[in-house]
């Protein structure tokens, strides 16, 4: 069956079945709307009581209630400045080392970093023999992405691919999977070097947003395109550790890169499977 499952993925027409399912996740269909949120709760066992709005009644659309807002401390941020926070609620999937340019995805599945960042080599160049985490966010999980540490945005590379799944399953079986996808880097100048945020699509992954540039998926494209920010003066833009960066309109992952030396060590409990709660701690900076 698991088999099966993966096959299926291949000759599915994975972009026309998500952009249908992102329509209708648009939709104010009223009642209907209401009734598929409160299935989707009890299927999923989605703790409402951290909503900022815990009501199904009070979103309109299915995309609202996916991105919904946490309540004000529901998720609190270690103010340690020596620690590195989680950005996301999910669960790790991989974390370790860049090793000769390669990140570990599943038993017998490498990707390189150079695919991952679009085959932008100086953007590879600047993590090479760095730290790597790959994150995956389930359809339960808060789906905004959050800023682990301080940050001033670089540069921005949207990446056309596929859109095969990235639960476990499909991890351990499609080889390449997160440098296979579509999907959107944004780099960051911190003051540990540059930071990769690589938010990952997936099948019915109706949209991949950032908080400075909206929607940049769907349209989907067909090449690589590349957007390069200033770091200083007025129109820079900066976003402090903990600040939201994007969101996922349904489930999808998010895979980090850090820069030779940026990080000391991973903190406790963080490794394959563990979960994840944004503003928790992630890894301690190197001195």
């Amino acid at each position: 069956m698991d088999k099966l499952k993966v096959a299926l993925q291949y000759v599915l027409p994975k972009h026309l079945l998500s952009r249908l399912v992102g329509k209708l996740a648009a939709a104010q269909a009223g009642a209907l709307t209401t009734n598929v949120i409160k299935w989707f709760i009890r299927q999923y066992k989605i703790d409402m009581s951290e909503a900022a709005q815990p009501a199904p009644e009070a979103y309109k659309t299915f995309n609202d209630f996916f991105t919904r807002a946490l309540r004000p401390g529901v998720r609190p941020l270690c103010d340690d400045p020596q620690m590195i926070v989680h950005p996301v609620d999910g669960a790790v999937s991989q974390c370790g080392p860049i090793e000769e340019g390669r990140i570990f995805q599943a038993k017998g599945h490498h990707f390189t970093s150079l695919a991952l960042l679009g085959n932008q080599q100086d953007d590879a160049d600047r993590f090479a023999g760095g730290d790597f985490a790959t994150i995956y966010l389930a359809p339960k999980d808060y789906h905004r992405i959050h800023m682990p540490i301080k940050g001033t945005l670089s540069k921005m590379t949207y990446v056309p691919g596929e859109l095969f799944s990235v639960n476990p399953l499909t991890a351990q079986n499609v080889p390449g999977l997160f440098a296979r996808n579509e999907r959107v880097v944004a780099i960051f100048e911190t003051q540990i070097g540059p930071m990769a945020m690589v938010l990952v699509g997936a099948t019915i992954v109706a949209s991949i947003e950032t908080v400075w540039a909206g929607t940049i998926t769907p349209p989907t494209g067909k090449q690589v395109f590349t957007w390069d920010y200033p770091t200083e003066g007025p129109d820079a833009i900066t976003l402090e550790k903990g600040e939201e960066m994007g969101r996922f309109k349904l489930g999808s992952t998010v895979v980090m890169l850090f820069a030779k030396d940026a990080l000391d060590a991973f903190a406790e409990g963080v490794k394959p499977e563990a979960v994840t709660r944004m503003g928790r701690p992630f890894a301690k900076i190197r001195d």
